[in-house]
């Protein structure tokens, strides 16, 4: 007995009731199959996505690039964890192996999906507009008129509209094509036009301005190279190598590749809140007062926050600043061991400034001290200093004094703005019978046990009446070269003109057609977008009653016959 039940897809004669059988790929199928998952564009906006999520670890933890004291102060803070992030690579996030990988792969994504649909657009601009539909009611954006004629006008009044409605499309800027046509009912006379293929340009554009983006900052880091060195008032700093305090460089930059300079740091000079304002004590601006010499000139400029001083290509930024008090040690036999204008590292907004001195060589034995400076000393009622002010109102300098081996000999490096006391045994200060050591410019003290004395120097100059330049300041300057800044701004302008293209032009299809009839020539006016388009529709409306006008123009009508 027959079934009458609609059959299965598995009951018919070559069903066999399994799954689809897919052929296999070879090798080269799997490479072609890669290929192209890896040129689309959504594994391009993928990796784009991921590289912006990979980078986000450069912004958490300093960079030893741009930021090498953070990451010397960042493994101080966090000696267990320091090791594990550091093998991962997140203080050297945009040279990190895996960085590059998505990056690379982002590069070939986009050249692997541009360059096609170059192809693709260029074959789009070398053809003609598509021929009109035969139906235009069918389009949503359609309208219709008609208009009165003679029977034998018809035909000519038909072949004039088309002609004044390309000249009216030409003049809206759309590439237009005729397509007239002869049938049983009659000839019918039509123009297509097209317009719009800017959106696609600028897509490109935006496309290809990534892929330029990426070029410039890849090879732009390997030719680029940031330094950073703290100046003292009176020093003088050389652009080469031996000079830096530390050094990052692109892997292309060569011994020879800093430009000949030196830069002396003259004054620094800081205009901090009057009092009273809201503000009060707040240093307002900065300014690192120096002399350049370049060529055999020298000239007078400054580095200020957020303005930058441009020498021989390199860009010098003003990143911070603090006292250097100049400390003098003297041993037993009043000989100077040590003397020097020592950077202190501010810990808060009125510059209570830590500093560390090491004095190697001349004593029985190395000497650590750990010094703070107060630039307006104020005693609180725990007997501790703060200070109250940036400027210097009441400067005061305290110590505590190490005695034993600093462990600078065994060839490790040491931070010059760390003292390890573990292995010293103290002799001035907490855990000694010897109070803290507390100077005023000007003023010295001598070391227990006849060891020698230590001297705060007062660098005022001859006549001063108070203490405002009793310690020098210091600057914090970081140098850096980038030739490619430019090309990077350049390529994101372009990348940011292709985006405004690709948004704000629409593409878009216009026909006019004109069939001739008994007495009356019909006007069809239609419309299509590529995508949705909201103001089709006007478009479509203003076309129709453009050309209305036009063809109602004295200059336009002709002499019927």
């Amino acid at each position: 007995m027959t079934s009458s039940d609609p059959l299965r897809p598995s009951d018919h004669i070559d069903g066999d009731g399994g799954s689809i059988a897919q052929p296999r790929l070879d090798f080269v199928g799997w490479l072609r199959w890669g290929w192209r998952q890896l040129t689309s564009m959504r594994t391009a906006i993928i990796l784009l996505l991921v590289l912006a999520i990979a980078a986000i670890p450069g912004s958490i933890f300093p960079q030893r690039m741009a930021d090498p004291n953070g990451v010397t102060q960042w493994q101080t803070d966090n000696p267990d964890l320091f090791p594990v992030l550091d093998a991962m690579d997140l203080f050297d996030v945009y040279l990190s192996p895996w960085f590059s990988a998505i990056y690379l792969l982002l590069f070939i994504s986009l050249v692997g999906c541009v360059v096609p649909r170059i192809k693709h657009h260029i074959k789009a601009l070398q053809s003609r507009p598509p021929r009109t539909p035969a139906r235009l009611k069918r389009l949503e954006d359609f309208r219709e008129t008609v208009r009165e004629t003679t029977d034998a006008d018809a035909d000519a009044e038909a072949s004039r509209s088309i002609d004044i409605a390309q000249k009216q499309l030409k003049a809206l800027g759309y590439r237009v094509e005729r397509y007239d046509t002869a049938a049983t009912s009659g000839r019918t006379y039509s123009v297509s036009a097209e317009r719009g293929y800017w959106r696609e340009t600028g897509n490109l554009i935006f496309h290809l301005a990534l892929v330029g983006v990426l070029i410039s900052v890849g090879l732009g880091g390997s030719f680029a190279y940031t330094g950073q060195r703290v100046v003292v008032e009176g020093q003088t700093f050389v652009n080469t190598l031996l000079d830096y305090e530390s050094m990052n460089r692109g892997r292309f930059v060569g011994d020879d590749a800093l430009s000949p300079y030196s830069m002396t740091l003259d004054s620094f000079d800081v205009t901090y809140q009057e009092y009273g304002s809201a503000a009060s004590g707040q240093a307002g601006d900065f300014s690192a007062n120096v002399t350049v010499r370049e060529n055999g000139e020298s000239r007078e400029d400054a580095v200020r926050v957020n303005h930058p001083l441009d020498i021989a290509g390199d860009k010098i930024y003003l990143l911070g600043n603090g006292y250097a008090p100049t400390i003098t040690v003297r041993n037993s036999d009043g000989d100077v061991v040590y003397s020097n204008s020592v950077p202190f590292l501010p810990q808060d907004n009125a510059l209570t400034s830590l500093g560390v001195i090491k004095v190697t060589d001349g004593m029985p034995e190395q000497l650590g001290i750990a010094a703070f400076f107060y630039p307006s000393a104020a005693k609180l009622e725990n007997g501790a200093y703060a200070s109250a002010h940036g400027d210097l109102l009441a400067p005061l300098l305290t110590l505590r004094v190490y005695e034993g081996d600093l462990g600078i000999d065994e060839g490790t490096p040491k931070s010059v703005y760390v003292l390890d006391t573990e292995e010293l045994t103290p002799i001035v200060g907490d855990g000694s019978d010897a109070p803290s050591i507390e100077l005023q410019p000007g003023e010295s003290a001598d070391l227990p046990d006849g060891r020698g004395s230590i001297t705060f120097e007062d660098e005022s100059p001859a006549g001063a009446v108070d203490f405002t330049q009793s310690v020098k300041r210091f600057a914090s300057l970081q140098v850096h070269h980038d030739q490619s800044a430019v090309w990077v701004l350049v390529f994101a302008l372009s990348a940011l003109g292709g985006l405004m293209l690709a948004l704000f032009i629409p593409r878009r299809r216009m026909w006019v057609k004109a069939t001739a009839a008994e007495g009356e020539v019909r006007l069809e006016y239609a419309g299509l977008a590529r995508g949705e388009d909201p103001t089709l529709k006007a478009a479509v409306n203003d076309l129709a009653d453009g050309h209305a006008r036009l063809l109602d123009a004295p200059s336009s009508r002709t002499t019927r016959k």
